[in-house]
């Protein structure tokens, strides 16, 4: 309590010896972590402090730690974003998505942009628009405090303004699933950066891994992926969105993990390919220091900057009730915000003083004199003088020889990603100019192998970099393509752009789609029954926010996972199909595999059946209804949706569906989550009673939120 009180009190009156106060204390209290056993040594004079180098060049080391808007209110969130901003350091969005109309810059040159834009295994907000808003984006593999674990955002948090900005439905929690279900080896993940530079070129692609034992093996795998930036990141911090349990029992400190990534990249000849960083709760400049001699550049910054803005660690985030409107969405709570952009601004300044004066003592001019030297750390004193730190052993965190000494400490060189060499670069981006400059109508006709990958999404992010959200209008830019694509085929693509496929396509279609319309159908000339046959890989419309796909053949497996506004239709999927999806709809026309509509939470299905019993069989009902009977509504939307799969794909069996209408429609079973339904026939309610949508949304979440609903009706 007296650090947290010292270090609101100094940012809040700009006090140095206040804040000096504050790291004092937080030095004498931190024998428990690593760094806190640790000092450092040096052989060199001290320096005048005019001679290390500035404030302003060590600020864009700093970056404030990935935490949601949902999980932390919008004025924490914003104030971060703003102070960072200001510094000249990267503020991360979290995967909660971001509001596109802090995109623009205040009229005051304050800006809300998060310069760092996180994509993480729910995909919530990942669009074409949000993904090239950002100077960097980072894939989060894990989180330090609760590796491997996923997350939840609790159904009593997801107010309307949440649901709208991660494209979900209010009230219904909503989780983020333990794994990418995009990534399931290291070639995946090198898959994924590509991706993300396709869709945005201006960015560095960071990945983000939890320091552990053997972290240092996945390190140099991730660099040999092209990533631009690894984070390592350490048990300490993310306390707010962990278990009890996770906090007490699970990660490693980032010191660890830290170090055997930077020897490891040196022993590979990778350490120059990548930048390093590190975060977990880093709360002095003495920490800032010693995370640079373990080899990190960059360094992130959470628990301390939450502090400055109120935060006094009451442990409720999770249940809405913050006391002080950091963790919070309720407006009432909100209102007890004291926090402000300039209160981190201090703290920042403060951190760097005692940084330079430090480096000054030390004989250092500047952080890349130290990164990487660990020769210049050594044990405190009292780590002997305690009954348990005395036995622990930190030759291998600190092994350094002429090897290691002789090489360059920090990143010099840039991955290539081989952007100039893709199809869009090549052909497609001349080709649209007419469409993007003028907004004229653009057709053509590519040949395709399935090395070409990512089509399409360096096309669609000049789009969305030139028009926003909004696109262009329908079929503005009309491609079709002949052969068999690679991976992410149509990945991202925005409203206006029309990707066809004549032919087949691998795994990853229509990844992240944003508004656009993908068609697939077999080349004419082929021998195989389309129905039969898959036309696309596994792992299809993963994270898919609006848009149309239709596909003449099946689908492999994980088909429109966390789905959230796109609309399918597919003549069959492998297992996991529709798995936390949370808008959109999806219909299908064949057989699906094992465990469909696990963790479903908002949007439909209708599937095609003639043995309802066996597809029932196949249904995750954990969270989902489904029902044989189909309402005049659910059926005029079903079978519009059949007519334009049919015209737009050729697809015969499409048609005989169509042409025995009346007695088809009997072979459909109707797949709806039962909160989501509950939530829509309360709006819907409401809206009958002269209610707009935004009040009668608004009185459901609370009604339901105080447990008043029941089957949409209010107690």
């Amino acid at each position: 309590p007296l650090a947290i009180h010292s270090l609101q009190q100094a940012t809040r009156e700009n006090d140095r010896e206040t804040y000096n106060l504050y790291s004092d204390l937080m030095q004498n209290q931190n024998n428990a972590f690593l760094r806190g056993l640790l000092t450092f040594t040096s052989d060199r004079k001290p320096i005048p402090l005019d001679e290390v180098e500035p404030a302003e060049a060590i600020f864009k080391r700093f970056k404030s730690g990935a935490m949601s808007y949902g999980s932390i209110s919008q004025e924490a969130h914003e104030a971060l974003a703003i102070a960072m901003n200001r510094i000249g350091g990267k503020s991360n969005s979290g995967e909660g998505g971001e509001n596109p109309n802090r995109f623009t810059p205040e009229e005051n040159g304050d800006w809300r942009r998060s310069a760092i834009k996180q994509i993480a295994s729910g995909r919530f907000g990942v669009t074409s628009h949000y993904l090239v808003n950002a100077e960097e984006l980072q894939i989060k593999m894990a989180q330090g405090a609760k590796p491997g674990e996923g997350g939840h955002l609790p159904g009593n948090k997801v107010y309307p303004w949440i649901s709208k900005t991660r494209g979900s439905t209010t009230g219904v929690g909503l989780i983020s699933p333990p794994p990418h279900h995009d990534i399931y080896s290291i070639e995946d993940l090198s898959q994924l950066i590509f991706d993300l530079k396709n869709a945005n070129q201006n960015a560095r692609i960071n990945v983000k891994l939890v320091s552990k034992t053997g972290i240092g093996t996945i390190a140099a795998g991730v660099a040999k992926g092209n990533a631009d930036v690894i984070l390592v990141s350490g048990y300490e911090g993310g306390t707010g969105a962990a278990a009890r349990t996770s906090i007490r029992h699970a990660g490693v400190p980032w010191e660890i993990g830290l170090a055997e990534t930077h020897q490891t990249l040196l022993l590979n000849g990778l350490r120059n390919k990548v930048v390093v960083e590190t975060d977990g709760k880093l709360m002095t400049g003495k920490d800032v220091l010693v995370a640079a001699m373990l080899g990190a550049e960059e360094f992130g910054f959470a628990t301390a900057p939450l502090v400055t803005l109120g935060c006094v660690m009451m442990r409720v985030c999770h249940l809405d009730t913050c006391p002080v409107g950091v963790a919070t969405q309720n407006p009432e709570l909100r209102k007890k915000f004291s926090g402000s952009a300039d209160y981190v601004v201090n703290f920042f300044h403060f951190i760097v003083a005692e940084m330079r004066e430090m480096m000054a003592e030390l004989g250092f001019r500047s952080l890349t004199e130290i990164i990487g030297h660990k020769e210049f750390l050594t044990t405190h004193e009292k780590k002997e003088a305690h009954w348990k730190a005395k036995y622990i052993d930190f030759s291998n965190m600190l092994y350094s020889d002429d090897f290691y000494k002789n090489q360059v400490q920090y990143c010099t060189k840039q991955q290539d990603h081989k952007i100039d060499q893709t199809l869009d670069m090549r052909e497609l981006v001349p080709l649209i100019q007419p469409a993007l400059e003028n907004g004229e109508k653009v057709t053509g006709t590519f040949a395709v192998r399935n090395v070409d990958r990512a089509i399409g999404t360096i096309a669609g992010s000049f789009i969305s970099k030139k028009y926003g959200a909004e696109g262009l209008p329908e079929d503005t830019i009309s491609l079709d393509f002949v052969g068999s694509a690679g991976q992410s085929f149509g990945a991202y693509t925005p409203l206006g752009m029309t990707l066809r496929i004549h032919g087949d396509a691998n795994d990853y279609f229509g990844k992240g789609l944003s508004g656009g319309k993908l068609i697939v159908s077999p080349d004419a000339k082929t021998p195989i029954k389309p129905h039969d046959s898959a036309i696309v890989g596994n792992v299809t419309l993963y994270g898919a926010t609006g848009g149309y796909a239709y596909m003449h053949g099946k689908a492999g497996a994980r088909f429109a996972v966390r789905n959230s506004g796109a609309t399918a239709v597919v003549e069959g999927i492998g297992d996991n199909g529709c798995e936390y999806m949370t808008g959109g709809a999806v219909v299908v026309l064949g057989e699906i595999g094992e465990n469909f509509a696990a963790g479903m939470s908002g949007g439909v299905a209708y599937l095609y059946t003639n043995n309802k019993q066996a597809t029932t069989a196949k249904i995750n009902h954990e969270l989902v209804n489904s029902r044989s009977t189909l309402n005049t509504s659910e059926l005029a939307n079903l079978k519009q949706l059949i007519e334009q799969h049919a015209s737009l794909t050729g697809s015969n069996f499409a048609q005989d569906i169509l042409q025995n209408w009346e007695a088809e429609k009997a072979n459909f079973i109707f797949v709806i989550p039962n909160e989501y339904e509950m939530m829509l026939t309360r709006i819907m309610t409401l809206e009958q009673t002269g209610k707009t949508h935004d009040e009668a949304e608004l009185q459901a979440f609370y009604e339901h939120k105080d447990g008043k609903l029941v089957a949409g009706v209010a107690k």
